[in-house]
């Protein structure tokens, strides 16, 4: 299963909508629901197992591979799909699995996604590009055009999970 959603994480890299600065993929849809489904251990497991395979050089990220791609300033957003995974599985598998906490997950994800993928966006522009990115433009591009698409990937994951989660466990493939 976490190669499964190693996978699926790698699909949704190539499925995108562009958008200014930061594409929009699907990869946060699969990486969401690999904490939702696998659970915080295996779910950051499946994402920073995608990570190492792109930083490995195999071109499984919307602009390729290879142990340069830490210095593109969309690489703190991969940091923190293994980050958001364990913290969407660790809020979500908490407790009973109803769609209030499946939804905590999502978001809770959702925020540590964007706090470090903007974060390292604004030191890498400012330290190594040399091109300091201001505060409002940062906000703009990295979060405010980007962030509606993963708000509506929060409430597909969930309902996803909700559906999926039953299955997935009474099998014990999880």
């Amino acid at each position: 299963m976490t190669a499964m959603f190693t996978a699926l994480i790698t699909a949704g890299a190539y499925i995108r909508i562009p958008v200014p600065v930061c594409p929009f993929t699907l990869q946060f849809l699969f990486t969401t629901l690999a904490g939702l489904i696998l659970g915080k251990n295996r779910g950051a497991a499946a994402s920073a197992l995608y990570v190492v395979l792109g930083l490995a050089g195999l071109p499984v990220f919307t602009g390729g591979g290879g142990l340069t791609y830490v210095l593109q300033p969309t690489f703190g957003y991969l940091i923190g799909f293994i980050a958001g995974s364990y913290i969407t599985g660790a809020i979500a598998r908490s407790g009973k699995a109803d769609t209030r906490r499946l939804l905590m997950g999502c978001f809770a994800g959702l925020a540590v996604v964007y706090a470090l993928g903007m974060i390292y966006y604004y030191v890498i522009s400012a330290v190594y590009l040399n091109e300091p990115v201001g505060i409002g433009a940062l906000f703009l591009y990295c979060f405010v055009l980007a962030v509606p698409g993963d708000i509506a990937l929060c409430l597909l994951s969930a309902a996803l999970a909700k559906r999926l989660m039953p299955v997935i466990h009474s099998k014990g493939t999880v």
